[in-house]
C-alpha cells in the first residue's frame, strides 16, 4: 500500500507553475534590456557567457529540484507488511446519574457538572479498556455500547443533562440490572461497574442487585457526588431558576446518601469513594481498575510503512549544487547591472 504521509504538501506544488510564469517575465526583462542596446557587441563584452538557453536551464534545474523537495517533504511511503496486534482489556461500565438532585450546588458548580468533569478524566485514565455507558434517574437506558471509542465516550459525557432522563427519581438497582445485560451471561472474566450518583433515593433493591451483580463476576464500585448537609434541587420553570418544593411549600433539600452507596458497593464486591474538590479518587479507582483480570478483546490489523524521502531528497540537493555551479561559472550578474544602470 502507497501513501504520502504529508499529503497536504501537494498544495505546494502550485508554486511551480507561477515560478514558470516568473521565469518567462524575467526573461522577456531581459530581452528588452538587450533590444535596447542597439549594438550586439557591446552586449557581448557585457555577458560573455550568457545564452537564453543556458538562463532556462538553469530556470528549470531549479523548479525540478523545488518540486522534488516538496515530494521528499511529502514523505512518500510504502506498507511493507501487516502485523496482527491482540490488544487485552478490561470491559467497563460507567453509570452516571442523571437525575434533578444532581443540579443540587451544594459542591460547585453543581453536582452534575461536578461528575462529568470526573468521568472524563475518569476516561482518559481507562484508555484502551472497553467502556459503555448508562444513564440512569427514574430508568435506565443504554448511552454507549462496550468500546474503546474514548472520543465518543467523551462526548456523550459532556452533553450529559437531566431533560435526558424520561421520568425522575434514582433507580440505581435497574442501572445494576442493565449492566448485567451488556456484559452478558457468557462472558466469565471480571467487569467492573462503577455507579456515580448522589444515591439520594433509598433502594434496598440496589444492594440485591450489586450483590447478584458480584456472583455473576462484575466488581461494583459506587462514586458519591454531594454533602451529607444536602442543598435545594434547582430547575428552570418558565426561563426562571426555582426550585423543588413540597406541598406545604417547602424547599424539597436533598443530601447524599453515603449510607446506600456504601452499602451497594460492600455487596458489590468493590468500595466507595467520594467525589471530593481534588479528585483523589481517581488514583484509587484507576488501581483498583488495572487489578482486575483483562481479556483479549480483539485482533487488530495495521499496515507498517517504510518511508522513501530520500529518493527524492538526494535528487534534489543534486539539481541545487549543479545550479549552483551554472550561476557561478556566469559573470552575467555584474554585466546586468551595468546595462540597466544599476550602482
Amino acid at each position: 500500500m502507497f501513501r504520502f504521509e504529508a499529503a497536504y504538501i501537494f498544495y505546494f506544488f502550485a508554486l511551480i507553475p507561477l515560478g514558470l510564469l516568473l521565469v518567462w517575465l524575467t526573461m522577456q526583462w531581459k530581452k528588452n534590456a538587450m533590444d535596447g542596446t542597439g549594438d550586439q557587441k557591446v552586449f557581448s563584452r557585457l555577458f560573455p557567457d550568457w545564452s537564453a538557453r543556458k538562463e532556462w536551464l538553469r530556470s528549470i534545474l531549479l523548479l525540478i529540484g523545488f518540486a522534488l523537495l516538496l515530494l521528499s517533504w511529502s514523505n512518500p511511503q510504502w506498507g511493507t507488511r501487516k502485523q496482527k496486534v491482540k490488544a487485552k482489556s478490561t470491559d467497563v461500565i460507567i453509570a452516571l446519574d442523571i437525575s434533578q438532585s444532581m443540579m443540587a450546588e451544594d459542591i460547585l458548580p453543581n453536582r452534575m457538572e461536578k461528575a462529568k468533569r470526573f468521568t472524563t478524566e475518569l476516561i482518559k485514565r481507562l484508555r484502551g479498556e472497553r467502556i459503555g455507558l448508562i444513564f440512569f434517574a427514574g430508568s435506565a437506558y443504554l448511552q454507549m455500547p462496550l468500546s474503546q471509542d474514548q472520543a465518543s465516550a467523551e462526548l456523550y459525557i459532556k452533553s450529559a443533562s437531566p431533560k435526558q432522563a424520561g421520568t425522575q427519581g434514582t433507580v440505581i438497582a435497574d442501572a445494576i440490572n442493565l449492566s448485567g445485560d451488556i456484559f452478558g451471561a457468557d462472558n466469565p472474566t471480571q467487569k467492573a461497574l462503577i455507579v456515580i450518583s448522589d444515591g439520594e433515593n433509598h433502594e434496598v433493591e440496589a444492594i440485591q442487585a450489586a450483590q447478584e451483580a458480584y456472583e455473576n463476576g462484575t466488581t461494583v464500585y459506587t462514586l458519591g457526588i454531594g454533602t451529607e448537609e444536602g442543598a435545594p434541587i434547582p430547575f428552570v420553570e418558565r426561563g426562571q431558576t426555582t426550585y423543588k418544593r413540597t406541598k406545604q411549600g417547602r424547599p424539597v433539600n436533598s443530601a447524599l446518601n453515603v449510607d446506600l452507596l456504601n452499602d451497594v458497593a460492600e455487596s458489590g464486591g468493590g468500595k466507595f469513594y467520594m467525589i471530593d474538590q481534588t479528585m483523589s479518587a481517581l488514583d484509587k479507582l484507576d488501581s483498583e481498575i488495572d487489578k482486575l483480570e483483562k481479556k483479549e478483546v480483539e485482533q487488530r490489523s495495521f499496515t507498517d510503512y517504510n518511508s522513501y524521502f530520500q529518493l527524492f531528497l538526494f535528487p534534489a540537493i543534486l539539481l541545487f549544487f549543479f545550479e549552483y555551479l551554472m550561476n557561478s561559472s556566469s559573470t552575467g550578474t555584474g554585466g546586468w547591472r551595468k546595462l540597466l544602470g544599476i550602482k
